[in-house]
């Protein structure tokens, strides 16, 4: 269906614009006229294909996690505020800067004035509202609090999005330096070292073995460095290829958990994202066993996966949710313990909010410890380096002086 970008007058004479599908402009202008819209220009859209329902002339079709927490926060103070549903997204659409969002708000916005439940309308959407975003906004619209729904999913996306930036912002530092400590280094090695032991070798002389050592590696570098680059991508493509297979999968998965010292962080963050998760669709009113469902794609873990799952089919036959989790040997003591608690207290929501807060706490100071300790090591190793090479150009210089004398 097309999609046309217009402007008009409401009926109180004030100009709105904004995008909707169409079947042509008198189908967009009867509408319009629905809505106390008054149509004084439009323009089509061009369209790549029908699947992106128009694509604008923007560079960006993507929406990240801060925009859509502040949408779903505005939505639910609007809401809140006793506006109407459609009324709402109509605020919303104008208000966005996102090209993207913008369009995708007034085709949910569409829909919602068809009849459509605002979940079934979102989830013709999932790269902007994923599964979870839906079916919380559907228990909403099932218990008639959409608007505390709402603001609830605000806050749940804002510490995500928090989470993950503290992460990124603490790793970027020492990622940044060991690319460019690599970078110096084999600069050093393929162009600056060549040059100066070239007068060592000019001179015949018998090279002690680290400036021996040092020249192959610089020699190998230089003549082959293409095969180095190509195996690297090669490597990377057959990496990629085999994770993609279920046993890779598992294994990779199985490898990140066990990982030394990273290990123990990769489990931190999933059970973290688990159990916050769980417990943001719980207190919203989704079911337990759809819960389970949702959660089981958001810990990026197979291995985690097919504890959720064997714990949803012992749930489906009356067993709590400790027991099969206990049984996976997967989650550590305190969580198993935390979650048998809140089921028998019936407060497992706020035991599994628990939960969330103390391991993104222990994995966001691991983080840092980490990050602390690796600056040291990394001076330690480039000096190391750098020593190795300031060695191997020393030793042959003073092998010459002994000659000479």
């Amino acid at each position: 269906m097309p999609v046309y970008k217009y402007k008009g007058m409401n009926a109180d004479g004030k100009s709105v614009n904004g995008i909707r599908n169409a079947d042509n402009p008198r189908a967009l202008r009867s509408l319009l006229r629905k809505e106390n819209i008054f149509l004084t220009d439009v323009e089509q859209q061009k369209s790549r294909a029908d699947s992106a329902q128009g694509s604008l002339s923007t560079r960006r079709r993507k929406v990240n996690a801060l925009e859509l927490s502040v949408l779903t926060r505005q939505l639910s103070t609007l809401l809140a505020a006793g506006v109407t549903l459609v009324e709402s997204l109509t605020a919303m659409v104008d208000q966005v800067d996102n090209e993207y969002l913008k369009l995708v708000l007034s085709q949910v916005k569409q829909r919602v004035n068809e009849g459509t439940t605002l979940a079934d309308a979102m989830g013709q959407h999932p790269k902007v509202f994923p599964l979870l975003y839906c079916n919380m906004i559907q228990a909403g619209e099932s218990s008639g609090a959409l608007d505390v729904v709402l603001n609830r999913l605000a806050d749940f996306t804002e510490g995500q999005a928090r989470l993950r930036s503290k992460i990124i912002g603490t790793l970027t530092y020492p990622a940044i330096m060991i690319v460019m400590g690599l970078g110096i280094m084999i600069l050093l090695i393929v162009v600056v070292i060549p040059k100066i032991t070239k007068i060592f070798e000019d001179m015949k002389a018998t090279l002690p073995l680290p400036t021996r050592i040092l020249l192959g590696i610089s020699d190998f570098l230089a003549a082959y460095w293409w095969a180095v680059l190509i195996l690297l991508v090669l490597l990377g493509f057959a990496h990629s290829a085999y994770i993609k297979t279920e046993k890779g999968q598992l294994r990779w998965d199985r490898f990140k958990l066990n990982m030394p010292i990273f290990g123990s962080i990769v489990r931190m963050l999933a059970i973290s994202r688990f159990t916050r998760t769980l417990s943001t669709l719980l207190t919203s009113g989704v079911p337990l066993l759809g819960s389970l469902t949702i959660v089981r794609n958001i810990v990026n873990n197979q291995i985690l996966a097919q504890a959720l799952d064997d714990a949803r089919e012992s749930i489906t036959e009356g067993d709590s949710i400790a027991a099969p989790l206990k049984r996976s040997g997967e989650f550590p003591p305190l969580v198993i313990h935390m979650i048998a608690v809140g089921e028998r207290t019936g407060q497992l929501e706020s035991m599994l909010e628990h939960v969330a807060i103390s391991y993104e706490s222990q994995a966001e100071n691991r983080i840092n410890a980490l990050t602390a300790l690796l600056e040291p090591l990394m001076i330690v190793f480039m000096g190391g380096a750098v020593g190795f090479m300031v060695l191997s150009i020393i030793l042959p210089i003073l092998q010459l002086n002994e000659f000479a004398r």
